[in-house]
């Protein structure tokens, strides 16, 4: 989840949300499975010596490798126009997938049906 200054026009907030997901997906190779912009919202407290009361939400989630992270929330930190980001690992999605994963690999098997050779022949040789 990142938070946008306000000051912004709604284009170039919509245009930097969309590079922060870009960036996600090409620089830190990750996988965006929800993209959601919640729009402009009040903060809970005044930030920066009281110059921001309100920011535009974005909240993102993704799987990437951890130690690529950095690299995202160095960029956060460079980008002017974010002035709040949290990054949060999910680990109840990942618990999740591992239950998805298990149940994959559990295959069951269908009764195999055997015709013995004895019957077989035997029925043959009474309809003859």
């Amino acid at each position: 989840m990142f938070i946008i200054r306000t000051d912004l026009s709604e284009e170039e907030r919509e245009n930097l949300a969309q590079k922060v997901k870009n960036f996600i997906e090409e620089r830190i190779d990750g996988e965006v499975e929800e993209f959601t912009r919640w729009g402009v919202r009040r903060l809970a407290y005044r930030t920066q010596k009281g110059k921001f009361t309100e920011g535009d939400y974005t909240y993102i989630i993704f799987k990437a490798e951890p130690d690529k992270l950095k690299e995202l929330e160095s960029f956060y930190r460079v980008t002017q126009e974010i002035f709040r980001y949290q990054t949060i690992r999910r680990e109840d999605l990942e618990k999740k997938q591992k239950i998805r994963q298990k149940e994959s690999k559990i295959k069951v098997e269908e009764p195999v049906q055997v015709i013995e050779e004895d019957n077989k022949e035997n029925s043959e040789s009474e309809n003859e």
